[in-house]
């Protein structure tokens, strides 16, 4: 028998020598541990802010994104700023170097394969949860991207613009497959995606193909429940996204190697 609880001399225990019952959490109790501290919120906010800049081209490719200026234009410290940075570190946007700063990160070749394989492996099973699991609801959402990517390319698409509407193609994808984990992976996955699919050259004569036959059909297969074909087309998909991107990065290269060549003259 443990000390402190020791039986009266009918064998049972003194409940007065309990230890005191603690009093339940209050509401204001819970609302303090759930949450953000202040600064760790405004870096949330603030890297959202960075991310859609970065995605949206304001910064480029090697670009550095320094600490005083940013907080300066923010109207915050430099604390939630730095905060910020490592966060879209995190997700492959930004490189912090020691004693350096922050970059907008260049993706390279090696991080295409990467996305790109990791993609086909995560892209296939969502594909094949869609066909057996979407709704009518959800089909017609993925149908109603498909027509917006056909008017945008008859106006003429941008670069951007054909990103924003593959990547929300996409995420629907994901939802439709009704499994969270994922779409998380999807969600870690995606912002780097957004950026490769940034270098590819909508200027092609192939692209209103790509752009929009390439979705109609994965469309049409996962209304006709065709597994097998689905999963074949969005690998074929795939396949000739991850060709354009890296044409567009080669084409980059060489670009950059050019200038670099002219102001060495």
């Amino acid at each position: 028998m443990r000390a402190g609880r020791e039986p009266s001399r009918d064998g049972a225990l003194n409940l007065n020598d309990a230890p005191p019952r603690q009093s339940a959490p209050s509401a204001a109790d819970l609302q303090a541990v759930l949450s953000l501290p202040e600064n760790q919120a405004l870096a949330v906010s603030i890297a959202s802010r960075l991310r859609d800049a970065l995605l949206a081209g304001y910064f480029g490719p090697g670009e550095q994104l320094r600490e005083e200026p940013l907080a300066r234009s923010m109207g915050v410290s430099r604390g939630p700023v730095r905060e910020a940075l490592l966060r879209l570190e995190r997700e492959g946007l930004v490189v912090v170097r020691r004693n350096r700063g922050a970059f907008v990160a260049r993706l390279s070749a090696q991080d295409l394969e990467e996305v790109y394989t990791l993609r086909v492996a995560i892209e296939c099973l969502a594909v094949r949860r869609v066909v057996r699991l979407a709704t009518d609801a959800e089909l017609d959402a993925l149908q109603a991207v498909v027509d917006q990517m056909a008017a945008a390319d008859a106006r003429g698409v941008t670069e951007q613009e054909a990103a924003e509407l593959d990547l929300r193609f996409h995420d629907l994808v994901y939802l439709a497959s009704q499994h969270r984990r994922l779409n998380e992976s999807w969600g870690n996955l995606r912002p780097q995606a957004h950026i490769l699919l940034l270098n590819r050259n909508v200027a092609r004569e192939d692209f209103r193909e790509f752009l929009v036959q390439g979705h109609q059909w994965i469309v049409d297969a996962v209304r006709d429940r065709d597994e097998d074909r689905a999963v074949a087309t969005i690998e074929d998909h795939l396949r000739g996204s991850y060709e354009r991107v890296a044409a567009g990065l080669d084409l980059r290269a060489g670009r950059t190697a050019g200038e670099g060549a002219d102001g060495g003259r």
